[in-house]
């Protein structure tokens, strides 16, 4: 059988990641697919997005470096698809669209700009069913540097889909508008009296680490209590950034992020009355790859 890998490049607000994933062949104890190689590299492009309108030169030409190292690591894991995606950075930056035209032309990678709702759809279709329990509904919430999607998926289908400017980097920078805020809470409140009782499914790089560094937690069934959250949110909280990677060996581009991400999870946790977070590892990247599967499965048939 011919080895067939996919790659899902996802350009964030606070991170850019390269994800390639190998199909395995029917019946593998690894599963569907096994990831083969994860690259991430914190341009933060978000401080320059959310604070003046647009992306520097400086991390345009850092963002086109970066490009034309992941298309050479695709070429050499002999990639088969491949997806790029930018959010919720380059969906605000005045000059997302000529950047993109940029390295397309330089590179030689298509970089595809999602809206919120794109995003969150992604997120969802991440073959995640198998977390789901008969008669129960779930909130599935993405927290990133710049925005937050959350999908509710009752009785295995998605009923409702939404995007907020609300994310790490968004607040670290002070660009979060109050209005955003109060329309999150609403619609959580709201979500909380149709769908109660509410679990919860986190995803994203900081709830991982959060998971991680949390002492009363249940690694069988991945689930952190939120009391368990809000411990280690308030011991992070309490120490300067420097200590936080000292003590808790965080990078440094992690360490000021997570703060803000635990008082996401915290709110839409408190919102819809939950008891804590469900905690695997996928995010959009595996999205992204889940999606290209089934394309090129069904353009095989």
């Amino acid at each position: 059988m011919k080895k067939v890998n996919y790659a899902a490049i996802d350009i964030g607000s606070n991170a850019v990641r390269l994800l390639i994933k190998r199909v395995n062949e029917e019946g593998s104890p690894e599963g569907l697919m096994s990831k083969v190689q994860l690259i991430r590299i914190p341009l933060r492009l978000g401080e320059d997005a959310f604070t003046s309108g647009e992306i520097s030169t400086e991390k345009t030409e850092k963002l086109i470096r970066l490009m034309k190292a992941y298309r050479q690591l695709m070429k050499i894991y002999e990639v088969t698809d491949y997806r790029a995606c930018a959010t919720s950075a380059m969906r605000d930056a005045r000059n997302g669209k000529s950047i993109v035209r940029k390295i397309e032309k330089k590179t030689g990678i298509r970089i595809e700009i999602i809206d919120g709702q794109e995003e969150a759809h992604i997120v969802y279709d991440n073959h995640i069913e198998q977390l789901f329990e008969p008669g129960k509904n779930y909130l599935y919430v993405d927290v990133g540097g710049g925005s937050t999607e959350i999908n509710l998926i009752s009785e295995g289908e998605l009923k409702s889909s939404r995007s907020y400017n609300i994310g790490t980097v968004r607040m670290l920078s002070g660009m979060v508008k109050n209005e955003e805020k109060e329309q999150m809470h609403t619609d959580l409140e709201v979500l909380a009296k149709e769908y109660a009782p509410i679990h919860i499914i986190g995803s994203g790089g900081n709830i991982n680490k959060l998971f991680r560094l949390a002492d009363k937690k249940d690694k069988k069934q991945l689930f952190l209590p939120l009391a368990s959250l809000q411990d280690i949110y308030r011991t992070l909280k309490d120490l300067p950034k420097e200590q936080r990677i000292k003590l808790f060996k965080l990078k440094p581009d992690r360490a000021d992020v997570i703060v803000p991400a635990a008082e996401i999870f915290m709110e839409v946790a408190t919102r819809v009355q939950a008891n804590g977070i469900i905690v695997p590892t996928i995010g959009l990247s595996d999205g992204i790859i889940d999606s290209l599967y089934t394309k090129n499965r069904q353009w095989m048939q």
